[in-house]
């Protein structure tokens, strides 16, 4: 994992314009490649200035993008974060997910002092309830009728894992 850097710009494009992603998310506006490379320019990386930090998933140093991480809706007082994770689809389905949420814990602990990681789940998205689950995310509650795609409603599983 690394910060965000002006060559992440067309994967950070690609990704937030995917409409299929906007359906796990609260994005429901397309985002241009300015506004994009305004929020690349302007990040701290810093989750205390920010309320949240988004770090590259590359397979090595000085690699190419293959996903990103989110730590956001972060809360100080409480220590904890909501983790979102998005790979490119030719990278799923090899471990690199599972692997890239145990580099998180272990920096999100170590180094934020964060106590509490979460993820908000659709009950569809049976990928990323085994993802969490296989993580040692624990499911605690639905929360019901909390994602709209503008025509029906989806109940969300809330995942906790206390580090």
């Amino acid at each position: 994992m690394r910060a965000a850097e002006p060559e992440d710009l067309d994967l950070m494009y690609l990704i937030e314009n995917d409409t299929v992603l906007w359906t796990v998310g609260s994005s429901t506006v397309p985002y241009s490649r300015y506004a994009l490379r305004q929020f690349i320019e302007r990040t701290s990386n810093d989750i205390n200035t920010d309320g949240q930090v988004r770090l590259v998933i590359a397979l090595n140093e000085g690699s190419d993008a293959v996903g990103f991480v989110d730590l956001q809706n972060y809360d100080s007082r409480h220590r904890r974060a909501e983790v979102g994770i998005v790979l490119l689809p030719e990278w799923q389905h090899q471990g690199l997910a599972n692997e890239v949420l145990g580099v998180l814990d272990r920096y999100a602990s170590k180094h934020l002092f964060i106590h509490q990681l979460y993820a908000l789940v659709s009950v569809g998205n049976v990928k990323a309830q085994t993802l969490f689950s296989n993580a040692g995310y624990n499911k605690t509650a639905t929360l019901q009728h909390w994602l709209s795609n503008g025509e029906e409603w989806q109940d969300v599983i809330v995942y906790q894992k206390i580090l």
